[in-house]
């Protein structure tokens, strides 16, 4: 069953293993920089965090807080990445080794947002 706690677990020990294997492959200079925002898994995304533009049902994963190269905002928030697990699963249609490639294209999505990417530039990269 989807919403059952073994299968939460499965879901989110493959994302955080995946998440740990891009991790170690990324150049020394941006491993390092992963390595200050932590990844949060959620089965689906609080309303709280969506701006009004997304669907819930829609969202992979989202980068809040302040971006690697900015300092002293008013973000209300330490820079995180959520990856909403439950939407990545059924954007692959259950299919395990879909899951862990959608996991590791939005982590690494967001990720580039932390690292103050655009849209267009995480387009040009192949991160979009």
């Amino acid at each position: 069953m989807r919403g059952s706690r073994p299968f939460y677990a499965r879901l989110s020990r493959d994302a955080l293993a995946e998440v740990g294997r891009v991790r170690g492959k990324l150049p020394p200079d941006v491993r390092e920089a992963a390595a200050n925002v932590p990844v949060v898994c959620e089965l689906l995304p609080e309303v709280s965090l969506l701006d009004g533009g997304e669907s819930s049902d829609d969202l992979l994963g989202l980068f809040v807080g302040e971006a690697f190269d900015e300092t002293g905002g008013d973000v209300p928030v330490p820079p995180q990445i959520y990856l909403f697990l439950a939407n990545i699963w059924d954007f692959a249609n259950g299919d395990p080794r879909v899951y862990l490639r959608e996991v590791r294209k939005t982590y690494l999505h967001e990720l580039g947002h932390y690292l103050g990417l655009s849209e267009g530039e995480l387009e040009s990269r192949g991160m979009a």
